[in-house]
């Protein structure tokens, strides 16, 4: 938690003039020890006449609250940031009165900041533009660090358009083995008639068509890291291959006979419910304890509504910048913001992105309306828009599907039985269609939910 376990008033009270001059350096080395202490203080003192409340400095440092206040306190007795009263109170650099203080100060900010792991991470950019005000992503970066400092297995466990990969190289590019290579294969766009070439590569003449001698995704991933998405897609045969490998560390590429070692670092995703699919015998135990050492769950967009209008406002700041236009050229009214907020988002922070672009591309004016916002699911409640389009299957199998949940207060064994399926295929199809019981039923469904 950042070197936070020292006592914070012992070692960053305030400068007294009594403090010995050495004593007074050791205290302020101590204080900006801590990579997110230095970080804030920089932060601040690169903005004297700006102020920021604990919550914008949680989503600039993507870190929780409680280590973000508590850096603050510890900067604000040491007198080297001060507190702008409000409602939230605001935080903002400060002076030091005591010009031994001041001194230490102007050194610290002169010498070069150290370049964090984090700040070097393309992907850690990219997550922290989906942080919000809800502290559920703060929490997966947490999990995200600890992931990162070892080389086990990650499961990775979301929606469709959640960021599954983006952690994944994330874990990556914060690991160890963030200086080799990242080879991601799609399960679910690789058939088995595909998998062995691709994965383990071949050898020259190994099939008709196989001119040269190519590595799998094995062997480019040795010291780095593999990630298989939609890995609840694979075959049992596939798994079966993968299992071994990851049993041996070995493994021959097609129509050869050499054995290969390879040492590499497995992170999985999936949008599937594979403890069910165990269950089913459609994915298999021992490899699911293999790939679930440590699961990582992203929430759905659904799941922080909060965060909905702060997302669509920098995603359309990022489209500006992207046609290189002001930041303030177009803005969302009131009513498009709340229509967002409103709906499902079944795609979730990859459906919103691509929403506002659109809305930002067919919004003749400054201002975005509700009617220039077009959702690619028409079925989701707060979609009032009038269209004479009928509805796709999908769109009806999804909508029957919530009436019958809705209807059994969301018992799935029971709708099971209603909707006369299978209790997988029931899970399958709410994960596909990225179904929710509605918040105001979520604290009535106890062990009916089963």
């Amino acid at each position: 938690m950042d070197d936070l376990t020292f006592s914070a008033r012992r070692v960053a009270s305030p400068a007294r003039p009594s403090d010995a001059p050495a004593d007074l350096e050791v205290r302020f080395r101590t204080l900006v020890q801590s990579p997110l202490r230095a970080g804030i203080l920089r932060y601040l003192s690169a903005r004297p006449d700006e102020s920021f409340d604990v919550e914008s400095l949680m989503q600039t440092f993507g870190r929780l609250r409680l280590d973000v206040e508590n850096c603050l306190h510890e900067l604000v007795e040491f007198r080297v940031a001060r507190v702008v009263p409000g409602t939230p109170p605001q935080y903002a650099a400060a002076r030091p009165p005591d010009p031994a203080v001041a001194d230490l100060l102007d050194g610290f900010l002169e010498r070069r900041a150290a370049v964090s792991m984090e700040d070097q991470s393309p992907s850690v950019q990219r997550f922290r533009e989906m942080i919000g005000r809800d502290e559920k992503m703060l929490i997966v970066f947490e999990w995200i660090r600890t992931a990162a400092k070892s080389d086990i297995s990650v499961l990775i466990l979301g929606p469709t358009g959640s960021g599954k990969e983006v952690v994944a190289r994330m874990i990556h590019e914060l690991s160890p083995r963030g200086v080799a290579k990242f080879q991601a294969v799609n399960c679910a766009a690789l058939p088995d008639t595909l998998f062995e070439s691709e994965i383990f590569g071949y050898e020259k003449g190994a099939f008709t068509g196989a001119h040269d001698r190519k590595p799998g995704r094995l062997e480019l991933a040795d010291e780095g890291t593999l990630f298989l998405d939609e890995i609840g897609d694979m075959s049992l045969i596939a798994q079966a291959k993968l299992l071994r490998v990851l049993e041996e560390r070995r493994f021959e590429r097609l129509g050869g006979h050499k054995s290969i070692s390879v040492d590499f670092r497995l992170i999985s995703a999936t949008n599937r419910p594979l403890e069910q699919f165990v269950r089913d015998n459609r994915f298999r135990e021992d490899l699911y304890y293999r790939v679930n050492a440590f699961a990582i769950r992203l929430p759905s967009l659904r799941e922080r509504q909060v965060d909905i209008p702060v997302l669509a406002q920098r995603f359309l700041g990022r489209y500006c910048a992207a046609q290189g236009v002001p930041l303030d050229s177009k803005d969302f009214s009131r009513e498009a913001l709340d229509l967002l907020a409103a709906y499902s988002w079944p795609g979730n922070i990859r459906e919103l992105e691509s929403t506002v672009s659109r809305a930002a591309l067919s919004a003749p004016g400054r201002t975005i309306r509700a009617r220039d916002v077009e959702f690619l699911h028409a079925t989701g409640p707060a979609h009032q828009q009038p269209s004479d389009r009928l509805p796709s299957l999908a769109d009806a199998e999804r909508a029957h599907i919530v009436r019958v949940l809705e209807a059994v207060k969301w018992n799935k064994k029971e709708a099971a039985r209603v909707l006369d399926i299978s209790r997988g295929t029931l899970y399958r199809k709410i994960v596909e269609y990225a179904l929710e019981p509605e918040a105001r039923s979520a604290g009535k469904r106890g062990h009916g939910d089963d």
